[in-house]
């Protein structure tokens, strides 16, 4: 499963930041998902769980920001949602359209406790 590699990833990048940090636990890890990145929230969240165990975000909750796709024409200036990276413009029916979001991925935050 995809997602299972990128909670295990998320928890390593997660959990060696907050020990940098001199952190105790994790206790809450927020991500900005894009819907054209081909990663399903939902799975996601089933995954973190198992990941997370034994990591400093083991009770950790994830919060994630989808990002719908959006586009924009280079040939009318048109902006419009794209479900797809080859999209065709609704106004013009160009092919030259720009992808400027839904395919993000990143870790935006991460709230840590003190250790002790």
């Amino acid at each position: 499963m995809h997602e299972m590699s990128v909670a295990l990833s998320i928890v390593e990048a997660v959990d060696a930041k907050a020990r940098q940090e001199g952190a105790g636990t994790i206790s809450e890890i927020t991500l900005m998902v894009g819907r054209l990145v081909g990663i399903e929230p939902e799975a996601l969240r089933f995954c973190f769980p198992a990941a997370a165990k034994g990591s400093l975000a083991e009770d950790a909750s994830l919060v994630i920001d989808e990002r719908e796709g959006r586009g924009v024409c280079s040939s009318c200036g048109a902006g419009f949602p794209v479900l797809f990276y080859l999209a065709e413009c609704p106004e013009c029916r160009s092919l030259a359209v720009q992808v400027v979001s839904g395919n993000e991925f990143l870790i935006e935050s991460i709230t840590i406790e003190e250790g002790e």
